[in-house]
């Protein structure tokens, strides 16, 4: 409904007190009825000083009338002139005149001024006493300006007398209405203490009126607000408490869950990596196919078991900081490419199209991320997806953003799982919504949460839509920039090499767990290595002796019983001679279960690569060479 809008009068009144108000409603009707009382007993003396002046003519016009008929009828002017000057001489009287019946003036005598505005004309025939014929006709003016002038002065003293009375009763009203307004005056004070917080306040009451209810029942709501108050702050105080309380305890269990995971990842990797080294050395001379199926599905048990530590070891890594993002200008058409690369034989051993649009659009990101969001979400895709196919594109928003967006053709989610699915270790196992079993490999439902958390690291969300039956679409965000020269990443260690030929490198290998130096001992052995092995600085001291160089290689683990492996490794430097700007004399790699950063901000990134447990062999073998050859080229 449309307001309507307000008159003049009514913005007025608006913007008046209580005080003028009441001495409005009390004076206005006052004025009013003296003001047309003054009018019409003006107006009515008025009528009535002109009915007695037009009285007052008629006679006096009847008297000169029967006076002046001989005169007239006989022709007598002097004796018309005589009558006309005793008539003009009363009262009143200011003009006579006495015409023929022609209409020729005979008489015409004046008293005083003759443009006079204030009188009144009246005329009369002169009849013959003797025939009753018409001889002529008398007109008399007669002058009402001073009785007007008296009756002006008499409205102008009772206009004065009703200005007077007017005043007092303004003042007699405005202080009857201050007097009657007080108490609302005070009740709208308290209102507006009580609003800014004075929970004290308290009115008196003046009497026994309905203002005396409204104070009462004013004081009564004041009181039961004050005890709401206080009973409120102390559940407020209560629920703060508790929910510092909660927050402190959820506080605790997110850290202490982090660092279970660290531990753990650490603490269960060391037997894994074991097992992954001895099963990998299980198949070196083997030609039994009876023992090399059983081989290949111990591998592929240890496989599964690496995926599953892996997402937890993302999981530990992310919420312990050991991942800062890295923000650069990125083209996405070349993560897009690595995407395409990565997943196009997982799609077609599916019979699934990928299909990735290629784009002319850049990004500012953290290019390993995105990369590790994509694989994701194309992984998740590929899994649930049973017909139909995979595509990821870009689109550019008209807010300065592109929106990376990951459709498939799957299931779809129910709306009761949208809100879940990026929770850690939520996975939607009912009905057809059951991914793909890869083997024994099945996630631990971190996939979706490894995206959410590396988002938000992007500044950013991830966000799913999804029909059920239809498929979903995952998105993210990203803010556009300019296209330019694209920064090549910065070449790391980790980089696999070609397979190259390893025999004959002396490695050192230190390793605080016995079954770990028997296993990559074997590995290595296999390859055509000469190893060393060592549990600590000391026997790491004494097996350098047994060689006349220094190794070519030296692989420790970096968190040992006494120290750590960059203490040894510092320790080997100094035994070596190496001075600060000399490069290494040997080539060297960490390996670790470790996610927390404080143990890996030491590790030089130039010269150390880090590799995290548990490492395949063909990881091992390819970081071997590579670390080989970077430090061939630094020598």
């Amino acid at each position: 409904m449309r307001d309507v809008p307000a008159s003049w009068l009514e913005k007025v009144w608006r913007r008046t007190s209580l005080v003028q108000r009441l001495t409005c409603v009390a004076l206005v009707p006052t004025a009013i009825s003296a003001v047309l009382l003054v009018t019409l007993l003006t107006r009515h003396q008025m009528d009535t000083l002109r009915d007695m002046g037009r009285a007052t003519a008629d006679a006096i016009a009847q008297q000169a009338a029967s006076v002046s008929g001989e005169a007239l009828r006989d022709g007598q002017r002097r004796d018309l002139g005589r009558i006309a000057q005793s008539i003009v001489q009363l009262p009143q009287v200011s003009r006579v005149r006495i015409s023929a019946p022609d209409g020729e003036i005979l008489v015409d005598r004046v008293n005083g001024s003759v443009d006079d505005d204030e009188s009144l004309t009246v005329s009369r025939d002169v009849l013959d006493p003797e025939g009753h014929r018409v001889v002529g006709t008398v007109s008399v003016d007669v002058s009402v300006e001073d009785a007007v002038t008296a009756q002006r002065a008499s409205v102008h003293n009772a206009l004065l007398w009703l200005g007077m009375s007017l005043l007092l009763a303004a003042m007699i009203g405005w202080s009857t209405a201050r007097w009657l307004s007080a108490p609302l005056r005070n009740l709208a004070i308290a209102v507006r203490q009580l609003g800014l917080g004075d929970r004290t306040v308290v009115v008196p009451v003046t009497d026994d009126t309905e203002i005396g209810d409204l104070q009462r029942g004013f004081n009564g709501a004041a009181s039961k607000l004050l005890h709401a108050q206080i009973g409120m702050e102390r559940e407020i105080a209560h629920a703060t408490e508790e929910l510092a309380r909660k927050n402190a305890a959820l506080e605790a269990a997110s850290v202490a869950k982090a660092r279970f995971l660290a531990a753990a990842s650490h603490d269960l990797r060391q037997p894994l990596y074991a097992l992954t080294l001895f099963s990998s050395g299980l198949a070196v001379d083997e030609y039994d196919p009876v023992r090399l199926n059983r081989i290949a599905h111990i591998q592929e048990c240890v496989e599964a078991l690496d995926h599953l530590f892996s997402e937890l070891l993302d999981l530990s890594r992310l919420e312990t900081g050991a991942m800062p993002p890295m923000q650069r200008d990125v083209p996405l058409d070349e993560v897009f490419e690595e995407v395409s690369v990565n997943f196009r034989m997982v799609a077609e051993q599916h019979d699934l199209r990928l299909v990735v649009r290629t784009t002319d659009l850049w990004v500012r990101t953290d290019r390993t991320m995105l990369a590790r969001i994509l694989n994701n979400l194309v992984s998740n895709a590929l899994r649930y997806t049973r017909c139909g196919g995979v595509l990821v594109g870009a689109r550019r928003c008209l807010d300065g953003t592109v929106r990376v967006d990951v459709w498939d053709t799957g299931p779809g989610i129910s709306r009761e799982h949208l809100q879940h699915i990026f929770d850690e270790f939520y996975r939607v196992e009912n009905g057809t919504e059951t991914g793909r079993l890869e083997g024994t490999r099945r996630g631990l439902g971190l996939g979706l949460s490894t995206v959410q958390k590396l988002a938000d690291l992007l500044g950013t969300r991830a966000i799913v839509r999804s029909r059920p039956g239809r498929g979903s679409v995952f998105s993210i965000v990203l803010p556009e920039v300019q296209a330019g020269v694209a920064e090549s990443p910065a070449p790391t260690l980790a980089q696999p090499m070609p397979r190259q030929d390893i025999t004959g490198m002396r490695v050192l290998v230190i390793d605080d767990e016995p079954s770990i130096l028997a296993g990559i001992s074997y590995l290595l052995g296999s390859w055509g290595c000469e190893v060393v092995t060592a549990e600590d600085a000391q026997q790491a001291m004494e097996a350098v002796h047994l060689w006349m160089q220094p190794p070519d290689i030296v692989i420790s683990d970096l968190r040992l019983r006494e120290g750590t492996g960059l203490d040894v490794i510092a320790l080997l430097d100094r035994y070596y001679r190496r001075r600060p700007g000399d490069p290494p004399p040997f080539a060297r790699v960490l390996i670790t279960g470790e996610t927390r950063s404080d143990f890996l901000r030491n590790v030089d990134p130039a010269t150390t690569q880090v590799l995290y447990k548990p490492v395949s062999p063909d990881r091992l073998h390819d970081v071997m060479v590579s670390a080989w050859s970077v430090h061939r080229a630094a020598v």
